[in-house]
């Protein structure tokens, strides 16, 4: 089996992860994933977003968070070629490792309902879907 390194995301990883995003179906991009608003999240939540790395390229990553309460994943990816070998699952779990380690007892994350693959990842990795919510979302530039 390759060799796989995981490690912490840094800022100068931002244009090898993006493209990686880019090329990735099931990841919603918008501006909040811009190169300043990805190194301003980094700064925010040090620690917690991870990549895995094959022969010098970044081949998966992970995008946490927290608001002090709750975690939050927004953007886990491993490249089709690398997949079904526990890269996503070695990526969440060191994401949960930190946040336990910062207090954070719970997780949550997003997936567009039309990613049946990423639906798929999570419910056999033990996540629950939560019916009882829905998300409603709205840009500050539109305050009433």
């Amino acid at each position: 089996m390759p060799e796989f390194t995981i490690r912490e995301m840094k800022a100068g990883d931002y244009q090898e992860v993006f493209d990686l995003w880019q090329d990735g179906e099931g990841i919603g991009l918008s501006n909040a994933d811009s190169e300043a608003k990805i190194h301003r999240f980094l700064e925010r939540n040090p620690s917690l977003s991870f990549v895995a790395v094959h022969n010098g390229k970044i081949v998966g990553t992970i995008l946490c968070g927290h608001d002090g309460r709750r975690g939050y994943i927004y953007h886990l990816f491993v490249a089709d070629r690398h997949r079904n070998k526990g890269l996503g699952k070695r990526l969440v779990d060191k994401s949960l490792e930190r946040l336990k380690a910062e207090g954070i007892d719970k997780c949550h994350l997003f997936v567009f309902t039309r990613n049946e693959l990423g639906r798929n990842f999570w419910l056999n990795s033990g996540w629950t879907l939560r019916e009882d919510l829905v998300v409603m979302s709205k840009a500050t530039g539109s305050i009433l």
